[in-house]
């Protein structure tokens, strides 16, 4: 199903490497074609105008006009006088999975284990800190939530409305438990083009969110035999996950992330199966797996009969780093993407999705009718919507701007106030890592700074073993004006020094 724009231009993750001898046409020329051909451009799917994508990698507009002039010529595009230019038809493959959807497997490993629950293990948005009481804070530096106040709500009551005009009566009925044909065939396009996934309408569940969308793929590889699950550290402190996993009947083990990531090896010889991960901007550190990693990740689940829960943390918003595609896309019958509309538009929505391995995706859908029958349809049908139209697209632009300009306040003011902490992973999200460069420890500046009205979160709330050493912050600007960020650093910065 291709994207309708209504006036919009698309986004396309395309990627240009500088360093290599190829020119950047050529690179882009081919880019474009291997999207057409894998699928992640569907016939009639428009592209983004001239003037859009070469601003959106560095290049010139004759450049990008150039290549799509070549691509015209092989019959890869098509192009009329007063339209867009489109994909043409018949250049794109049809996707193997937009038949009906495969059960997978029937279950070979041992029983679930472990207490019994009637729904999906709820997992935290945001690490828990010490409550405090006294006046409202100047300014909340908690991640993990975006801006509430920028929610589109003239886009989504309109998106709302069509729905509830054009909808069947007959889709009102308690429906598909892996979720509506609609938004799942519009999401697969949006996730081939944007993430670079190998995804196909078949393998996606629509799901409650990320908390709901891991409680079920742990519990089916549970009933696979897969018993030890590896999560990142520091990532989702211990208590956040323990009822997640204790539920589902596995246990969990951490492994280090560094500069490049996740370290695999020590992944390797953790002896977990499955490991959950955040491949694109790691949280809480920001760092994102490099190529070497990704590739080793993928190898080491290869070889080990293994599985990546890969979360798709953040991926909507990057400033002055190349966009990075899906891990899922070089393995997808190894990895369980996991992705959400909560950061993008707002938690309050609850929707998310999870794209399954093929052989997966009926255990996954069994488990998720076994938790609730199903995620709310009307909603589900007012986001497809939202992303066929384009306004979907345009939404995220307005919050990069936004997003953008608070990241910059946070960097001007802890440069004015505190110079000498140093500030690391704002290459893409809402939040950054503050290194503290004095002798005082996370909690104590935690404490001083509720005593101000300003609110700051400790890196020991991520870590599995909650050490308080590097004294580290985890600063969110999401839902934080400008005027916040410089009012917040300012009432603190002593406490930074």
């Amino acid at each position: 199903m291709a994207i309708q724009w209504a006036g919009l231009s698309p986004e396309l993750l395309i990627q240009l490497d500088r360093d290599r001898e190829q020119p950047l046409r050529s690179q882009l020329e081919a880019a474009i074609r291997s999207a057409i051909r894998e699928g992640r451009l569907a016939a009639g799917e428009r592209l983004p105008s001239s003037r859009e994508l070469a601003r959106d990698l560095g290049v010139s507009r004759g450049l990008v006009q150039e290549c799509y002039g070549q691509l015209l010529s092989e019959g890869y595009l098509d192009s009329r006088v007063g339209s867009a230019t489109r994909v043409a038809g018949g250049a794109v493959p049809t996707p193997a999975s937009t038949g009906p959807a495969r059960t997978g497997p029937a279950r070979t490993g041992p029983a679930r284990t472990g207490p019994a629950s009637t729904g999906p293990a709820m997992v935290p948005a945001a690490p828990a800190v010490r409550k405090a009481t006294g006046p409202p804070l100047i300014a909340d530096f908690k991640s993990g939530v975006p801006d509430l106040a920028s929610f589109p709500r003239g886009d989504w009551a309109w998106a709302t409305q069509q729905a509830c005009r054009t909808t069947a009566s007959a889709d009102f009925d308690y429906g598909n438990p892996r979720g509506s044909d609609s938004l799942r065939q519009v999401l697969a396009g949006y996730l081939r083009r944007v993430r670079a996934s190998a995804a196909a309408p078949g393998d996606l569940i629509i799901c409650t969110g990320y908390a709901q969308g891991l409680a079920l793929v742990l519990r089916v590889l549970a009933s696979h035999g897969i018993r030890t699950v590896a999560f990142e550290d520091p990532g989702y402190g211990s208590d956040d996950i323990s009822a997640t996993v204790r539920a589902a009947g596995v246990s969990a083990v951490h492994v280090p992330v560094d500069g490049k990531g996740l370290d695999v090896a020590a992944l390797a010889a953790s002896g977990a199966r499955a490991v959950v991960a955040t491949p694109a901007h790691q949280s809480p550190t920001g760092v994102v797996l490099t190529p070497e990693r990704r590739h080793a990740l993928v190898d080491w689940a290869r070889r080990g009969d293994g599985f990546l829960i890969e979360d798709d943390y953040d991926s909507e918003f990057r400033y002055d780093r190349e966009p990075v595609g899906m891990v899922q896309g070089l393995a997808p019958d190894r990895v369980f993407a996991i992705g959400t509309v909560s950061k993008a538009l707002a938690p309050a929505l609850r929707i998310g999705w999870v794209l399954a391995p093929p052989a997966f995706t009926g255990a996954v859908a069994q488990e998720k009718e076994i938790a609730d029958r199903g995620t709310p349809v009307l909603d589900q049908l007012a986001l497809a919507l939202l992303l066929e139209s384009g306004r979907y697209d345009r939404h995220l632009r307005r919050m990069r701007t936004i997003y953008a300009a608070r990241r910059a306040a946070l960097v001007d003011a802890l440069a004015g106030h505190a110079p000498r902490a140093r500030l690391t992973g704002l290459a893409a999200g809402f939040h950054g890592v503050l290194h503290l460069p004095g002798p005082a420890g996370e909690q104590d500046v935690v404490d001083a700074a509720r005593h101000r009205s300003v609110g700051l979160y400790p890196m020991r709330s991520y870590r599995s073993s909650s050490s308080p050493a590097p004294p580290q912050l985890v600063l969110g600007f999401g839902n934080v004006s400008e005027h916040a960020v410089r009012a917040g650093i300012a009432a603190v910065a002593d406490l930074l020094a």
